[in-house]
């Protein structure tokens, strides 16, 4: 009996991912869960609403959310869904290529580049989103309502603003150097 609880457990994976526990291949974390209802004729169907944030911890990170009749069913159907929504976020170092702003809803949520050593300077959801993603330095601050579901989204959306110096060289048809190369301009 005790054999096969241990099989099934290694056939459907831990639960671990469930409560925000790192694996070793990627970084989940449960942003917000919440209990809705539907009213039906014999009463309240009840139900979870869950949105997760799954991230490899270097580039990658991923959001999705879904609804279960039971907790753990729509954290584990949220965080399938954002591990096939993932998506690769250039970094500079330790930090994002250059600041940028991004809006959803009416949340705007604008992010800045920041020198080694200086941390995660957020809050909420725009901190587990970085974390997933591997971001180590960044300050962010979130400007509007602070609903958790537009914040993530707007960080996502953010996220996917940011290019590297090498693809914008690419889309300018020029080189790296030419680039980043400096010009004096006196006068216009």
């Amino acid at each position: 009996m005790e054999n096969r609880k241990e099989e099934r457990n290694q056939e459907q994976g831990s639960s671990r991912a469930a409560r925000g526990v790192t694996t070793t291949e990627h970084i989940e974390s449960v942003i917000e869960v919440r209990r809705v209802a539907k009213v039906v004729k014999g009463g309240r169907r009840l139900a979870f609403s869950a949105l997760v944030v799954v991230g490899d911890g270097q580039g990658k990170v991923g959001i999705a959310s879904s609804k279960s009749r039971e907790f753990a069913g729509a954290v584990s159907k949220a965080s399938k869904r954002a591990k096939k929504e993932m998506f690769e976020v250039p970094f500079y170092h330790t930090t994002i290529p250059f600041e940028v702003k991004a809006k959803h809803g009416a949340t705007t949520v604008l992010l800045k580049s920041a020198s080694k050593g200086t941390g995660l300077i957020a809050g909420g959801a725009v901190r587990s989103l970085l974390q997933a993603a591997g971001v180590k330095d960044v300050l962010a601050k979130i400007f509007g309502a602070s609903n958790k579901h537009n914040v993530a989204k707007a960080t996502i959306v953010a996220l996917q603003k940011l290019r590297t110096a090498q693809h914008i060289a690419r889309l300018r048809g020029k080189t790296l150097s030419e680039l980043m190369e400096k010009k004096d301009v006196i006068g216009a």
